[in-house]
């Protein structure tokens, strides 16, 4: 998987538009009635549009480069959910999220704290994402996968399968 370099002192790859954007998005989400109408106009347009029917996003939420991330059908994103999206975060159809859960496709170059490396972060359908759990860079969470509360992922989860622990390591086969 090919990694992605976005340097912060550049304004053109830095998008501090999308930043105040989602800064502002988040706060309003943050600050009005859950599963209101005007709340999921604010969810739409946090995600651009590219969140599914069915799919829910509970508050607190804080999203950076929302632009970046798409939800499928049905999905169920738990309170206090942490997205850096400068990789990209796709989160197929069916999936659930518990709370305190973080996802994150983007870190900082050990060398040059002002680039991001970025890769992109994938929950494929119907996977399960326990409360407070860490799924770091260019990880793909498998079909029908569980990753228990807290675990730290930092590589591939195949499909039926549940890991747990820092880091992630096989726990069973499903």
């Amino acid at each position: 998987m090919e990694e992605k370099r976005i340097d912060l002192r550049i304004p053109a790859e830095a998008d501090p538009q999308e930043s105040a954007r989602c800064t502002e998005l988040c706060f309003k989400i943050n600050h009005t009635m859950p599963l209101s109408e005007e709340y999921n106009a604010l969810v739409r347009e946090l995600f651009l549009g590219n969140i599914g029917e069915g799919s829910r996003v509970m508050p607190p939420i804080t999203v950076v480069r929302g632009k970046s991330v798409k939800i499928g059908r049905n999905v169920v994103i738990m309170n206090n959910a942490l997205m850096m999206a400068a990789g990209g975060i796709t989160i197929d159809d069916d999936v659930m999220v518990a709370a305190n859960a973080q996802l994150i496709s983007n870190n900082h170059d050990l060398y040059d704290h002002a680039v991001l490396t970025c890769k992109p972060v994938h929950l494929k359908r119907n996977c399960w994402i326990g409360a407070g759990a860490t799924i770091l860079p260019g990880v793909t969470v498998g079909e029908n996968s569980v990753v228990a509360a807290g675990a730290v992922v930092t590589r591939d989860v195949e499909d039926n399968t549940v890991v747990g622990g820092n880091p992630a390591r096989l726990i069973k086969r499903l």
